[in-house]
């Protein structure tokens, strides 16, 4: 069980990075990867099948209707975003974008953040490099600041209800270093992201504008991409019952790296325990959150982002997994400092 379970951890880390066709389809792939874990696992049931065929329904619905409301209000909103653009200096317009996507991330949940990330993107005509590093620097806001409260995202939600604990247990506990999180990708975006060159015409203006048919098979993919999650999390889950939950938090910090590829979600359901301090639960998140923007299946903005914009694995990740890599380390050096 081991030998396969690890060996598909190594090909959902990889593949995707090396074949072109596993990366344009990258949803199916998953799922496929995930019924295999199941399989080799020995979780595979009636209950698990019910429970992945499921649980996509609301997001991939949430997908499809505000793929819809953005056809429709396309223009409108588009002017909105370039007047707001032109308005401010543009470090200071995209450097708050980054950081009010992932305030507002935890209130209007991860998914419809980054579909308004989408749009944005889409109006501004950045030149490549300035999207993708903008689109993953806003992912990684997103992610961590959906963890906020239980609407955000399943993490959050899981976590609260585990730990029998109120609406905004999660601000008390990661608040701090998620508000210092989402100052630096911010920083980092007003620095890094260079404004659209003015005249100049990209690929982006050909595709704004999406058809019915794209908008439902995004939606479609996303179900897919949900559902071998569920696959892959309930696979992974006795192998990091039986060798992770024992080991100590800071081993569990760097481990959580998987997040990366797997939901996150599931990890904090398998590794989160009232039992535990609250020191030892606050590294065990933000390990799972920090690392879910290195790549693309590590969190749903992620696919979301990188399948409308055409974002490509190796891309986000020669870009992402430095990045994550580097707030990681900054992060455990704090968590060092502070729990002394």
């Amino acid at each position: 069980m081991i030998i396969g379970l690890v060996s598909i951890l190594l090909l959902v880390f990889f593949l995707p990075l090396l074949l072109k066709p596993v990366e344009k389809n990258l949803e199916m792939f998953l799922f496929i990867m995930g019924f295999l874990a199941a399989i080799i696992s020995g979780v595979w049931n009636t209950s698990l099948f019910v429970k992945a065929a499921m649980d996509p329904i609301y997001i991939s619905l949430t997908v499809l209707l505000a793929g819809l409301l953005f056809r429709w209000y396309q223009e409108p909103l588009e002017k909105s975003i370039r007047s707001l653009s032109r308005k401010m200096p543009y470090p200071i317009f995209i450097g708050s974008v980054t950081i009010v996507l992932g305030l507002v991330s935890s209130v209007i949940t991860a998914i419809i953040a980054a579909l308004v990330l989408v749009l944005i993107v889409t109006t501004l005509h950045l030149d490549r490099q300035s999207e993708i590093r903008f689109v993953i620097l806003s992912c990684f806001s997103i992610g961590l600041g959906a963890a906020l409260t239980p609407l955000g995202e399943p993490l959050s939600t899981i976590a609260i209800s585990k730990l029998n604990e109120d609406f905004f247990f999660l601000v008390r506990l990661i608040g701090p270093e998620v508000f210092a999180a989402l100052l630096i990708f911010g920083t980092l975006a007003a620095l890094l992201v260079s404004p659209p060159k003015i005249g100049k015409r990209t690929m982006r203006v050909e595709r704004s504008s999406e058809t019915y048919e794209e908008i439902l098979v995004r939606s479609l993919k996303i179900y897919f991409f949900i559902a071998g999650l569920t696959f892959l999390g309930a696979g992974f889950e006795p192998l990091i019952n039986q060798y992770f939950l024992d080991l100590n938090s800071k081993f569990l910090y760097w481990i959580n790296m998987i997040s990366a590829v797997l939901d996150n979600a599931t990890l904090t359901a398998a590794e989160v325990s009232p039992a535990m301090n609250h020191i030892t639960i606050r590294s065990i998140l933000i390990g799972l959150l920090m690392s879910g923007g290195m790549m693309i299946p590590g969190n749903i903005p992620n696919i979301i982002a990188a399948n409308k914009l055409q974002i490509s694995s190796k891309e986000w990740a020669m870009f992402g997994f430095p990045l994550g890599l580097v707030m990681m380390l900054v992060f455990f050096f704090a968590f060092l400092l502070t729990s002394r």
